[in-house]
């Protein structure tokens, strides 16, 4: 069975270190795909535009950053659908890396069930690893996982009013 890793936290470099595995994957000849579940269909941020270079599928799902929401309903609509397609990926042998960014938001607001979670992430192709990013992974996600790595904030200029920075943050 492929991997299971766990990015989480409330440190920056979640999705940094899962798009790592993106470049990693790519180096060996692997087939990746990410699925990004916060992220507006039309955004076009920096890891667009270099998976796209490189050949990487990328599908940004979302309506953007769920605490600035006008309709949760829509959200999780959303959220439902993409993960359906994830879902379809995982399980299709298409792919050797599969990336569910942002998707512990999803588990954590109940926009899918967590059994038809388990059932696609321990019925997925033999040697499809598989990556998972998000603050707060609930404890049964932890408990499957093979690795989970938990990012600290020490310290982050945001704080200090300074905004997202272009090839640093988006």
């Amino acid at each position: 069975m492929g991997r299971l890793l766990v990015f989480t936290g409330d440190g920056k470099g979640k999705s940094t270190a899962a798009f790592g595995l993106v470049l990693r994957a790519l180096g060996r000849g692997l087939r990746p795909v990410v699925f990004q579940f916060i992220k507006r269909k039309a955004a076009n941020y920096g890891e667009h535009r270099a998976f796209r270079a490189l050949g990487v599928p990328v599908h940004p799902l979302g309506d953007g950053f769920t605490w600035r929401s006008r309709d949760l309903g829509e959200s999780a609509r959303l959220a439902r659908e993409g993960w359906a397609r994830a879902r379809e990926a995982l399980g299709s042998g298409a792919y050797d890396l599969v990336v569910l960014d942002e998707f512990t938001y999803v588990l954590n607001y109940g926009w899918v069930e967590r059994e038809e979670v388990l059932l696609a992430f321990r019925s997925r192709p033999e040697g499809v690893h598989l990556a998972v990013t998000g603050r707060d992974a609930p404890e049964w996600l932890i408990a499957l996982a093979d690795t989970v790595t938990e990012m600290r904030k020490v310290k982050h200029a945001y704080d200090a009013g300074v905004p997202a920075t272009r090839g640093v943050e988006l």
